[in-house]
């Protein structure tokens, strides 16, 4: 800092960029925007039942029991509901890192007969709506005896079927310089052990990323164990959260807020955790070297 900066913030002379100031409330706002919601369900999982949509303010008394009737609730209760969810996110986690880290290789550095167009039709796939294949798959699972199991909700990730995260390692393993591989394969090394002991270390944040968005999609999925499973003992945690608001009208609103804010914490936790993994990820995945 110069002479003249040391003088003027002596004399409290800053000068505060109008335009600078503008931003920042914006973004305070926005901020306060996204964050309300999440305040006002954890106030709403808090509050007793009949002042959860009468008053806006403090509750008059803290309701812990909506915690310890929502955890209990709904036999087999909510415990099992939960750690079905992370069976299923982690199942899913598992796959998407097994094989498309694979596809993405192959993709990248293997040439082959058809690449380009396999290439391109994985991409095409990415353009069809998960409805217009929903009766497809259901039908071909039915028809193997898989409906009321795990295996339709998993068995894509085991198949690189997620075309978007394929993708998303491509372009990360395009950035790597193909010097490496040449002078690994200079030094006698196969695909095997330029992709396990080269390449696959420095992807690391890229399946940070893979690995986050695959466990958040898969832990809020509702639309898949609604199709597929049927016995309340395998429903995941969106529809046991479901449970807590019945056809007849009765609804445990309390209950579901608390259970509700439980279920927040998983997908809290990882993202904490992988943090910097996620946002190294995504600032450097394109780009070249």
């Amino acid at each position: 800092m110069n002479t003249v900066s040391t003088r003027r913030l002596w004399r409290g002379e800053t000068h505060i960029k109008p335009r600078r100031v503008v931003m920042h409330v914006l973004l305070i706002a926005a901020c306060l925007a996204m964050v309300y919601p999440l305040l006002w369900m954890v106030r709403g999982s808090l509050a007793p039942e009949n002042e959860i949509f009468t008053s806006s303010g403090i509750p008059s008394r803290l309701a812990w029991e909506n915690y310890t009737e929502g955890w209990a609730s709904n036999p087999p209760g909510f415990g099992r509901f939960l750690v079905n969810s992370l069976i299923v996110s982690g199942l899913a986690v598992l796959g998407n890192l097994l094989t498309a880290t694979l596809a993405a290789y192959a993709f990248a550095r293997v040439e082959f007969f058809g690449k380009k167009v396999l290439f391109a039709l994985m991409l095409a796939t990415v353009m069809i709506p998960g409805q217009a294949t929903m009766i497809p798959q259901y039908s071909i699972y039915n028809m193997f005896g898989l409906i009321g199991t795990y295996v339709p909700l998993v068995l894509p990730k085991f198949l690189a079927m997620d075309a978007f995260f394929v993708f998303l390692l491509v372009q990360f393993l395009r950035s790597i310089p193909r010097e490496l591989d040449e002078a690994a394969e200079i030094d006698g090394c196969g695909h095997g052990r330029r992709f396990f002991t080269i390449l696959l270390p420095l992807m690391r944040p890229a399946l940070a990323t893979m690995a986050v968005f695959t466990f958040i999609w898969t832990y809020e999925d509702f639309m898949g164990p609604l199709i597929y499973l049927a016995d309340i003992n395998s429903y995941t945690v969106p529809l046991g959260l479901r449970l807590f608001i019945d056809t007849m009208g009765t609804s445990h609103y309390g209950q579901l807020f608390a259970m509700t804010t439980l279920s927040l914490l998983p997908c809290f936790i990882i993202f904490t955790l992988f943090q910097r993994q996620l946002i190294e990820g995504i600032a450097t995945t394109g780009m070249k070297s």
